[in-house]
């Protein structure tokens, strides 16, 4: 027996909620972040919030039509995705020393960011058409499934790693490892890859010792940098360990209550001691001026976000749904923790932005797409009272 609710009465409201929740705590941070940059306190503000109108009426859209035509869609969007890489290939604007943007009537954007949803949508149809009539359970069919998903994932990654953005990048892998492991495949191809993964950075450090030349060839010498930075902050404090020492100092002087909103010796000294507070390092605000209990509230959010988020995919009777929320999970879960992890020293700095956090229209249209499909997915999921059938 159904249990039919209207559409409005579908929508998960507890996600709408952190959502707004979320965007209020970035525009403070913004606010709080961005006055070294500018001499209008309310210039960076102003731009991220016209930049929610257009990701409203994307997450609208992704909402309104039915999850089930994006499998007409994926793989237009997928082919896309591929040609606007190749655009900024070979025509992208070049700045801060990568070329990752394309600009039109004036305006900036970063197409990796889109392809990461594209990628989401390509793989769910690929992994609902190997799945939706079962498969043989062996290591075989394993090695199929894998061999499909990185097909589909490793053109991607190694255009967007070229640009370099060696976050993104790892963005793509975290969907595809999300993707795997949903796909249900044996414990025996995860151990597979999870060796493969290890003996992968065994080599590398290797190389490193014995044969630099040649591993210098694999890692260029600006990712080495970030790598040594990270291992040896305060040693290269006046160089490329700068970023994470100063914003180790913000986040430690914030103590257990924080400074006060706009009172961050290291947010708020001109010029900005941390550079990039209000995109890759805004968590650096949230820890100076809020405190551990305000990065604690923040965190939260995203928990109870993701919370909502798996309940939706393993309520879904409706396989492609399940997939969709499982890889923008994956999207999402990779981008907070590296984020967070890397503004504290337990990651390299890799130039992610914080989800619905930090300032940027790219990212933030991206991220509420994604946030309109999970909604998409849930409005349509059709609950039984007594079982669930496939759709």
């Amino acid at each position: 027996m159904e249990e039919r609710k209207s559409g409005l009465q579908q929508i998960d409201y507890t996600l709408l909620f952190l959502f707004f929740l979320l965007m209020c705590i970035s525009l403070l941070a913004i606010y709080s972040g961005s006055g070294q940059y500018t001499t209008d306190p309310m210039e960076y503000v102003k731009k991220q919030a016209v930049w929610l109108v257009p990701g409203l009426i994307l997450m609208g859209a992704a909402m309104v039509i039915d999850y089930d035509m994006f499998k007409n869609f994926s793989i237009p969007l997928y082919i896309l995705g591929i040609l606007l890489l190749l655009w900024v290939e070979f025509f992208g604007v070049v700045f801060n020393g990568s070329q990752r943007w394309i600009q039109i009537a004036g305006q900036r954007f970063q197409p990796s960011e889109f392809v990461k949803v594209f990628v989401v949508i390509a793989l769910a149809h690929l992994l609902y058409r190997i799945t939706k009539d079962g498969r043989e359970k062996s290591f075989k069919s394993d090695c199929i499934v894998v061999a499909k998903v990185f097909a589909v994932g490793i053109p991607p990654f190694f255009l967007i790693l070229k640009q370099p953005d060696l976050g993104t990048a790892l963005v793509i892998g975290s969907i595809m490892a999300t993707m795997i492991l949903m796909s249900g495949v044996g414990w025996r191809m995860l151990t597979l890859l999870f060796a493969s993964v290890v003996s992968g950075i065994g080599l590398l450090v290797w190389l490193h010792n014995h044969y630099f030349t040649l591993f210098n060839k694999i890692i260029k010498n600006h990712q080495m940098e970030r790598i040594y930075g990270w291992l040896y902050p305060n040693e290269n404090a006046g160089s490329y360990g700068y970023q994470l020492v100063e914003a180790l100092k913000g986040i430690g002087a914030g103590g257990l209550y924080g400074s006060g909103f706009l009172q961050g010796v290291q947010s708020q000294s001109e010029p900005a001691r941390v550079p990039e507070l209000h995109t890759d390092f805004i968590f650096t605000v949230i820890g100076e001026e809020f405190g551990f209990l305000g990065a604690t509230i923040l965190i939260v959010i995203y928990f109870l976000m993701f919370y909502r988020m798996i309940v939706i995919a393993f309520s879904c009777n409706n396989l492609f749904g399940t997939y969709l929320v499982s890889g923008i999970v994956g999207l999402l879960v990779f981008q907070i923790f590296q984020n967070i992890a890397m503004t504290i020293g337990l990651m390299p700095i890799t130039g992610l932005a914080l989800p619905f956090i930090s300032y940027g229209g790219s990212a933030l249209m991206t991220n509420m797409i994604a946030l309109g499909i999970v909604l998409n997915v849930n409005m349509r999921t059709r609950h039984y009272m007594f079982q669930t059938e496939e759709l």
